[in-house]
């Protein structure tokens, strides 16, 4: 996973990205708080920010934490590519 300003970028193969991109759907609607991200293929970016207060707010901290318990979750059943 490599971690950019405040994106969070991981290589799936594709289905797995698809699934993991809707498992954070899932989450993020649960709080209401929707992330922006671009999927291609085997790749995810996922950027946190809270546009009503013009940066970071502890949504996207909470939501960071959830995306990384899931990347986490898909790492240890080896969907992950290696790089």
């Amino acid at each position: 996973m490599e971690s950019s300003e405040w994106k969070i970028t991981s290589k799936f193969f594709f289905v797995y990205a698809f699934g993991f991109l809707t498992k954070v759907a899932m989450e993020a609607e649960k709080m209401n708080h929707h992330p922006e991200w671009f999927n291609v293929y085997n790749k995810v970016i996922i950027e946190l920010v809270t546009h009503d207060v013009e940066g970071i707010s502890n949504y996207d901290i909470r939501l960071a934490r959830i995306v990384n318990q899931l990347y986490h979750n898909e790492n240890s059943e080896s969907y992950i590519m290696e790089t």
